[in-house]
């Protein structure tokens, strides 16, 4: 009885969620609401849940305390990442970018951005690719509606660039760290489907973009930023902002710390170097691109949508519902690889693909040589699934969290228009990686 109340209440939050348009009630609100509720649930009984522990009090704290520390993991990326990007952005260090997508013809504009995203976010993480795109996108696009598009487009391509890339994704990150998948074949097995994953859906978004592209309004979008640094110093944090945050992987890797700490070290350096460069000002002047001020910038609304969205996502986690799940998945495909992941998959579009691949991974174990071995065809898919996967709903991945929330974007509109062409892209990623099987 209490984990259908924990369900119908988590049931009830993302429909109002989905609702936001229609109630008119703030989607962060009913997140945090959400956590809140489903954990309160949880703590009336929670020896239901916790077994062979001598104080179930203290252990459902722990266990709360735990998921709130795994759960802050990813919103000090966020908020790192988010901060880094800003720096750089105000001090004009993604200008190359903006340059290489500038275009009169609002389709190739599309294009553009299409592939730049599905680049960037191969080399960098989805998150921090979608806030930069988008950034650049405010300076190129005046209209809402055609903007709507395009950023629709970098929540695809932010996925599906993410998913064959073993540092694109945190599913795909966490697959390669844990020996199920090794960074050659990843790419060479998965770097097809993920492309078409997004050209389908390209192609088909193009006919809503029809003529030229009208310039953003200089009065309100200055071309250039506040000229507060010299040139070299601007290319000096690029090089800090953009090349840490591609060094960012290579720290996990060289020090087993989360990618979180990796980000506040790449912040903190910027820090220190932007603050040397404005050591010159006199008493009393300020620079308005300083870390201290574009902090303000940061958008804690989104911030505290996830907070709520992971924390009762991680409270299913708890109660078993998520695994249980999975089994019943594996049970009614009859050990069909193409089916569990791709219905993981769909279901990673509705839940965080986190726990999702976490509990595959507990739930199937490696094994000497077949379809679970290293670099099988379950691993392989389930990296693609649960990346590309998360594209179908707005909130359904970390970048779309991210879009939603800085542009405003309706949970209605999206799966009203872009869903459909979604789940097309999908389909036909998981389609060209069964030819790719076939023929290799």
């Amino acid at each position: 009885m209490l984990t259908t109340a924990i369900v119908a209440v988590f049931v009830a939050g993302y429909v109002c969620i989905a609702l936001e348009s229609v109630i008119k009630v703030n989607k962060t609100a009913v997140a945090l609401l959400m956590f809140v509720a489903c954990w309160t649930l949880f703590m009336l009984a929670p020896g239901i849940y916790i077994h062979g522990a001598d104080n179930v009090l203290a252990a459902a704290e722990e266990m709360i305390e735990s998921n709130l520390g795994e759960t802050s993991t990813t919103l000090f990326f966020l908020m790192g990442a988010m901060t880094i990007v800003e720096v750089v952005d105000q001090n004009g260090g993604f200008n190359f970018v903006r340059d290489a997508l500038r275009t009169t013809s609002k389709r190739k504009l599309l294009w553009r951005i299409a592939f730049m995203t599905f680049l960037l976010s191969a080399i960098l993480d989805n998150l921090t690719t979608s806030i930069v795109l988008i950034m650049v996108l405010r300076k190129l696009v005046a209209s809402r509606q055609d903007r709507l598009v395009y950023d629709a487009l970098i929540v695809i391509g932010a996925n599906s660039g993410g998913a064959f890339s073993p540092i694109g994704d945190v599913t795909t990150i966490m697959l390669w760290n844990g020996g199920m998948i090794t960074a050659g074949n990843a790419i060479l097995h998965l770097l097809l489907p993920s492309l078409i994953s997004m050209i389908v859906p390209a192609l088909l978004l193009q006919f809503a973009l029809k003529g030229r592209q009208e310039s953003v309004d200089v009065a309100v979008m200055p071309e250039n930023p506040e000229q507060d640094l010299t040139s070299w110093e601007r290319k000096t944090v690029f090089v800090l902002g953009v090349g840490g945050l591609m060094f960012v992987p290579v720290f996990r890797y060289l020090t087993d710390l989360p990618p979180f700490a990796g980000i506040l070290l790449v912040l903190s350096l910027l820090w220190v170097t932007t603050e040397l460069f404005y050591a010159h000002l006199k008493a009393g002047e300020t620079a308005s691109h300083r870390v201290a001020r574009l902090l303000s910038h940061i958008d804690m609304a989104t911030i505290l949508f996830f907070l709520g969205i992971l924390m009762a996502v991680s409270c299913l986690k708890e109660i078993g519902v998520l695994a249980s799940l999975g089994q019943w998945l594996d049970g009614v495909s009859g050990g069909n690889h193409y089916l569990v992941t791709g219905l993981i998959g769909i279901i990673s579009s509705i839940v965080d693909n986190v726990p999702l691949v976490a509990g595959c991974m507990g739930m199937y174990p490696l094994a000497p040589s077949g379809d679970m071995a290293v670099d099988g065809i379950f691993w392989q898919l389930l990296a693609y699934c649960a990346g590309v996967g998360g594209s179908m709903l707005i909130i359904g991945s970390a970048a779309g969290v991210v879009v939603m929330g800085l542009e405003k974007i309706s949970f209605g509109w999206y799966l009203k228009r872009i869903t459909p062409l979604a789940l097309l892209g999908y389909l036909a990623g998981m389609l060209c990686y069964w030819v790719q099987q076939l023929v290799l």
